[in-house]
């Protein structure tokens, strides 16, 4: 029974780590599959109205189930549908946009880098709208400023400076495999575009963290955003392409995007980062962010017939080193607001005061 007993607790301490390396697997494998895609003709935006209507279909059932079963939830009113309905705007409509503009102009590798400046953005935005405080005086403080610094500057030069090619897979002859070679990118462009769609993803951390203190039930915030979303992409699509022959999926890969987008991003990755996150907490899942930006070069080296290029190189490893200072300084910071509420509930009180970043991710 003790021998049981120990399989199952090494079961449970080693499974959040296999799933969530899976995930940032098949979130790679995800955007690579889009970006292979684009370069076979289809359009961004289409890409984006398909996976999301599907997502939402595909989500619409678990949400009926959802509604009727006997669960406690705060009521749903026009503030509440109004937040959902912002959720959706930056989320998905803005957000996607953005980003799969940037990797249309860029390579999911520069996607991958830049995203990881997002705990170091939202630490900049609350510090702007005065919700968290830099004490230069702690370690903590002086980790996530210097973190932050550091990420941003790694972007840069990601996105600057492409520098010579340290690794090249030789192309194949073969047209039919040309489909899936990557195209000539405007490098810059696309990294300025994605740099802004992290400026947004960051917004919307802030803005969904303060909607789930108010509204936390999950599952009915990610299908009516998921909803809201779709609907709007629908209504900016004829703005963005207006050929209709653009929204045929002509061949299999298209249509192999808009499935497994569909499928893994809308209905299966949010329900394991969920788990994962009441299993190991916030800290343990963002730690897996970087290690992205290695599976994206190697899937694009691999697959996209992408060149690493020492500037992409470089700009990685400056932006992986900046986001671990930051989580660093924020684990810290948690750690010092847990002793802290531990010691006032000792003597009755409780304390209310915790920094933003401590659950937002």
């Amino acid at each position: 029974m003790a021998i049981h007993s120990k399989t199952w607790s090494w079961i449970d301490e080693v499974l959040p780590f296999v799933t969530m390396l899976i995930v940032i697997i098949l979130d790679v494998v995800a955007l690579t599959i889009v970006k292979a895609a684009m370069n076979a003709g289809m359009k961004s935006i289409v890409y984006i109205v398909y996976h999301n209507a599907l997502g939402t279909l595909i989500l619409l059932p678990f949400f009926i189930v959802h509604i009727f079963r006997d669960v406690e939830r705060p009521p749903l009113s026009f503030r509440i549908l109004f937040r959902f309905f912002i959720l959706g705007l930056l989320g998905i409509c803005l957000l996607q946009v953005l980003v799969y503009a940037g990797i249309y102009y860029s390579s999911p590798t520069l996607a991958s880098a830049i995203t990881n400046l997002v705990p170091a953005n939202i630490f900049l935005l609350a510090v702007i709208v005065r919700m968290e405080k830099v004490d230069i005086r702690s370690s903590s403080g002086l980790a996530k400023l210097f973190g932050t610094i550091i990420a941003i500057s790694g972007a840069m030069v990601c996105t600057f400076y492409q520098g010579p090619i340290i690794f090249q897979t030789i192309p194949s002859r073969d047209p039919s495999n040309q489909l899936v070679l990557s195209q000539p990118s405007s490098w810059v462009y696309g990294g300025l575009i994605l740099f802004v769609g992290v400026i947004v993803a960051s917004v919307w951390n802030v803005i969904q963290t303060a909607t789930a203190r108010v509204f936390p039930d999950q599952q009915t915030v990610v299908f009516f955003f998921s909803l809201f979303g779709t609907i709007q992409c629908i209504a900016l699509s004829p703005f963005l392409e207006r050929t209709p022959s653009a929204w045929v999926l002509y061949n299999r890969i298209e249509a192999t995007s808009v499935v497994f987008g569909a499928v893994f991003s809308n209905a299966i990755r949010f329900n394991v980062v969920t788990w994962c996150l009441k299993k190991r907490g916030p800290v343990f899942v963002s730690m897996f962010s970087p290690i992205q930006i290695l599976v994206a070069v190697i899937m694009g080296v691999t697959f996209l017939g992408d060149s690493l290029h020492l500037g992409s190189a470089i700009g990685a490893v400056i932006v992986a080193t900046g986001f671990y200072s930051v989580m660093w300084g924020q684990a810290k910071e948690k750690n010092k607001a847990n002793k802290d509420l531990d010691v006032t509930d000792e003597h009755g009180s409780s304390n209310q005061n915790s920094p933003l970043l401590s659950s937002v991710n």
